[in-house]
């Protein structure tokens, strides 16, 4: 049984991310028995975990293809937004020194992408990971130590996409609990509208998406397990042992980061738009309601949108159905494999993706 007392091990170097989390070991799940818990509200989706499947070497050939596509692209979006936060920093927006908080664990990769980058560009910025669940909102534990230790830095929550919103509206309600404060959420693609900055509003193929423990320091997402965490414990969370052979978190970032002197001196601060922001947001919440609509779903829950949504969706759970908008495009390569593979329905349908490239349809389980 790990020490709670003792930091989660991660793969990550020491100076790229503090992780404020929980280390603990329970069993794993079987899916078909946790999409039951979860539909039947038996059991939080956060007390319970699934070992991770091990991709397949095809798999990981499209993951390593996805990187070589989007390498300069991840590089650019990182250049524009650490530009963009410093240009805050510079007009007084924001106060010279940062804290970012990664949201375990989506966007562990990106703040430390993030990280790397405002160093580079002379801020004074610590990254942390902290875990925020849906329904049970931001570890407040967590929080209060960042601000405990960084009293004067302003906070930056970073992930690594947008989805329909959910968790941004998780963070926006827990942060203002917590502060009373809107939070600042960095993303690198915001295709729903919901973040305050991102590297474009477009849903693509963030290769990181389509990996999980092995792209993320070998942590598993969080866990909230009050039978194995003492009062005033941080979320917790498990090492991923059995993918520490085909860990790629610290060769992600090297590649990233190779290109980012070169781009760097190509690209302008990333803007504001509020009004495509809010129009990305209507055109996100019609394609959700119009597929819950057709499949009678109650619980929105169970609609995925986005290509690393779906991805991880059907990598975790049931899939009843899953919306490509182009069956040809090369960033759903790695979702279609895994339809193949598990014999999921797939419909391509552009007009019912709206903004986004794809969405799964989670499988309701009486």
């Amino acid at each position: 049984m790990p020490d709670p007392r003792q930091p989660l091990q991660h793969s990550y170097a020491p100076a790229d991310v503090t992780f404020l989390l929980t280390p603990v070991c329970i069993a794993p799940t079987d899916i078909a028995e946790k999409e039951r818990l979860i539909q039947a509200g038996e059991v939080h989706y956060s007390a319970m975990i699934s070992e991770e499947r091990r991709p397949d070497a095809r798999y990981l050939k499209i993951y390593e293809q996805a990187l070589e596509r989007h390498l300069t692209r991840i590089a650019a979006d990182i250049a524009r937004i650490a530009l963009r936060i410093r240009k805050d920093i510079a007009d007084g927006e924001l106060s010279p020194a940062l804290s970012l908080c990664s949201l375990v664990r989506a966007g562990i990769p990106y703040g430390v992408l993030l990280r790397r980058a405002l160093a580079y560009l002379g801020v004074d910025v610590v990254h942390y990971g902290v875990s925020i669940i849906r329904d049970r909102g931001l570890d407040a534990a967590a929080m209060a130590h960042v601000c405990a230790e960084r009293p004067d830095a302003d906070i930056l929550f970073v992930d690594g996409w947008t989805g329909k919103g959910a968790i941004s509206s998780e963070l926006t309600r827990a942060w203002l609990a917590l502060s009373g404060q809107t939070p600042r959420l960095v993303v690198l693609a915001d295709p729903s509208g919901h973040a305050w900055l991102s590297g474009s509003h477009d849903d693509w193929l963030i290769p990181s998406g389509i990996l999980g423990a092995n792209v993320s320091g070998l942590i598993s997402r969080s866990i909230l397990r009050p039978d194995l965490m003492a009062p005033g414990d941080f979320h917790a969370a498990m090492t991923v042992d059995h993918l520490a052979d085909i860990d790629y978190s610290r060769d992600f970032i090297e590649r990233v980061m190779a290109g980012f002197d070169a781009v760097l001196v190509q690209v302008t601060p990333a803007e504001r738009d509020l009004a495509l922001r809010t129009r990305h947001q209507r055109q996100a919440a019609e394609c959700v309601n119009a597929i819950a609509l057709r499949h009678s779903v109650d619980n929105l829950n169970r609609v995925k949108p986005g290509i690393a949504e779906a991805t991880r969706a059907v990598l975790r759970r049931r899939p009843r159905k899953v919306y490509l908008r182009d069956a040809d495009d090369p960033d759903l390569a790695a979702l279609i494999h895994l339809c193949q593979q598990d014999d999921i329905e797939t419909e391509v349908n552009p007009e019912l993706t709206g903004p986004f490239r794809a969405i799964t349809l989670i499988e309701k389980v009486s």
